[in-house]
């Protein structure tokens, strides 16, 4: 029997290919423009570009939500099927992807049929209400209890990384908290934490990223051991193998998580907050 709800997510969820497919998510690509030229995230791009465009240009790239028309495109099928559908976007404060989601709704006659949900996060804070909604459909659950459920635990994810330059961040003026931090610009490691679907920096590092990344992971140690089982994701912008692997060999030693993924950010969150960037996310009980 094929799920009634489907759940589509705007692409800043980070969740890989494997993690899509195997859940049965639909993706609806951001855009990123680099000067002139439109890109659609995860699709045309990859953030390695990105990064190099970025470092010639000295400049972030800019980032779009998808189109009226591409949102639409993606929801059709669906809505023709009669199925209920779910959509996550990226926090409303940082992007009008959510709104676009509502307006293709309208335009197809489907609002009855489209839930929008604000995840009030970011990367993989995103992809962790996303999987926990395509788990839930794929029981058969309804869109209402789903909507339910997930608004139980978006204030219960945990999301937060830790950047290797503040150049990306300070550019995209997306932190104002970094813009404090800029004097000592080159030598802090902040971590960025997500409350209430906007990004501040909290506790600040120094010294080589590998051992930040580490006390960064550390120091979650409480929070980790009272964290939801099921899962919990290293998401990072293109870390030295050993870095992740270290993070990855202390949550295994806690013994506290049935599943330890490893995904790539994607384009929106790599043009925000530049290579070198990793976060342990996850959700509280």
């Amino acid at each position: 029997m094929a799920q009634t709800v489907k759940i589509i997510s705007d692409s800043t969820c980070d969740l890989s290919k494997e993690l899509v497919e195997k859940y049965d998510i639909t993706i609806l690509p951001l855009h990123i423009l680099l000067g002139e030229d439109e890109y659609r995230d995860g699709v045309d791009i990859t953030p390695e570009e990105i990064f190099r465009w970025s470092d010639e240009n000295k400049t972030t790239p800019k980032t779009s939500a998808p189109s009226l028309t591409e949102a639409m495109e993606v929801m059709q099928p669906f809505v023709e099927e009669g199925r209920e559908i779910i959509c996550f976007s990226i926090s409303d404060s940082m992007s009008t992807s959510g709104n676009v989601m509502r307006l293709a709704a309208e335009e197809l006659e489907a609002s009855d049929k489209v839930t929008i949900i604000n995840s009030a996060n970011l990367s993989t804070g995103i992809g962790l209400q996303v999987i926990q909604a395509a788990i839930l459909a794929s029981e058969g659950k309804t869109a209402a209890e789903i909507t339910t459920a997930i608004e139980a635990i978006r204030p219960k994810v945990r999301a937060s990384f830790v950047v290797d330059t503040l150049t990306y961040l300070h550019r995209g003026g997306r932190c104002s908290a970094v813009a404090a931090l800029a004097g000592g610009m080159l030598k802090l490691h902040p971590r960025i934490v997500v409350v209430d679907g906007a990004m501040d920096a909290s506790k600040k590092y120094r010294g080589k990223l590998g051992s930040v990344i580490l006390s960064y992971t550390k120091d979650m140690e409480e929070d980790l051991k009272n964290a939801v089982p099921d899962r919990v994701f290293i998401t990072h912008s293109g870390c030295d193998r050993e870095i992740v692997e270290a993070v990855r060999s202390y949550l295994e030693s806690l013994g506290i998580f049935d599943e330890i993924l490893e995904t790539r950010a994607g384009g929106v969150v790599s043009s925000h907050c530049g290579p070198g960037t990793l976060g342990v996310l996850f959700i509280a009980k």
